[in-house]
This record gives structure tokens, C-alpha cells and sequence, in this order.
């Protein structure tokens, strides 16, 4: 009985964090290798970020990246929200985007997240990783092109982990997106 219990302990210790549940039916392989790469990429990307940022972008960058994550528990994302998305490392190594207007949802199966104005959209839903912790699976789009299903490649697939930062504050993280940088953090606020 113990030699069995303590299978089980180690088999439960191995598992990846959102390994059951309905996350791991829908996740494709290259979004499951991007979220497992999620501190490196992050990593590198700060890292060329503040080579070659504006000191106001890089303060924007390091408010979002410092802030403490708090639980999502007791907390309600649906509603309007202002949201701006932020580039880091790649093609520009920073660029903070103006304000943009997004939704959040729940059709009674989660949260969805719409992003509604701005050139680059994104369309998805949340997961439960953590207390603190959501993962995100969406679809990016241009403009108002209807988006693809997740799933349906790695040029409109979006993974990454969104955290709570304050009472009305939250943002996503984006390694690895398919376009011009090597994180975005995509921020909301009310």
C-alpha cells in the first residue's frame, strides 16, 4: 500500500501543471513547448528589451513584470476593460502600444477575452493553472477579420499566463507569439 501511494505521489509530481482537464484536449504541441519555454523566452526577451528600450518603455515594461500576483479567487474579469498591448525583445526591443478596448465574458463554461479595437485582435478563453496563475489559448486576427479557431496553426494560435495585479489590473503574458517580439504582455484595466 505505501510502495503504491508513493507511485502515485511521484507519478502526480511529474505531471505537467495543466496536464488533466480540458485544456490538455484542446492545447496543440507548439503552444504546450512555448508555455513550458515561458521563463526563458521571457528572460531573453527582457533582456533585449532594455538594451535597446526608451527609459519610459522600459518603466512601463518593469510596472507590469514587478507587479505581485495576486488571486484570481473572489475575482470578476467579465466587463469592459482598456487594454494595451506591450512588445518585448524582437524585431524593435520595446514598443508599448496605445489604450485599446476589450471584453471579457462568461457564457457559463469560462471567461473569454475579445480584444476589440486595434489593429492586432486576439479572441480566446482562460484556464485554471494556478490560484494566481490562468492559462490562455486564443486566436489572433487582424483588424476585424474573423478569427480562426484555436487550433487552427502557429500564425493565428495564441498560449500564454495571465496574472491578477491589483483590484482592477491584470495582464497576459505571451512567449514566443508567431509576429515581431519575443514577449507580449497584453494589460487590462478598468
Amino acid at each position: 500500500m505505501r510502495r503504491t501511494a508513493c507511485f502515485a505521489l511521484a507519478l502526480l509530481l511529474a505531471t505537467p501543471a495543466f496536464a488533466t482537464g480540458e485544456i490538455e484536449s484542446l492545447i496543440t504541441d507548439a503552444d504546450r513547448a512555448r508555455l513550458e519555454a515561458y521563463e526563458t523566452t521571457r528572460d531573453a526577451a527582457v533582456e533585449e528589451a532594455r538594451e535597446g528600450g526608451s527609459p519610459e518603455d522600459i518603466a512601463i515594461m518593469d510596472r507590469a513584470l514587478s507587479a505581485s500576483h495576486q488571486s484570481f479567487e473572489g475575482f470578476d474579469m467579465t466587463g469592459d476593460w482598456q487594454c494595451r498591448t506591450t512588445k518585448v525583445g524582437g524585431l524593435a526591443n520595446l514598443v508599448v502600444y496605445s489604450w485599446f478596448r476589450c471584453r471579457v465574458t462568461d457564457d457559463g463554461s469560462g471567461w473569454k477575452l475579445e480584444k476589440l479595437s486595434g489593429s492586432q485582435r486576439t479572441t480566446g478563453r482562460f484556464f485554471t493553472d494556478s490560484d494566481t496563475r490562468l492559462t490562455y489559448l486564443g486566436s489572433g486576427s487582424i483588424h476585424d477579420a474573423k478569427p480562426a479557431a484555436y487550433g487552427s496553426g502557429p500564425e493565428s494560435d495564441q498560449a500564454g499566463y495571465a496574472f491578477r495585479t491589483g483590484e482592477a489590473e491584470w495582464h497576459i503574458e505571451f512567449p514566443a507569439p508567431h509576429y515581431e517580439s519575443k514577449l507580449d504582455i497584453l494589460e487590462f484595466r478598468r
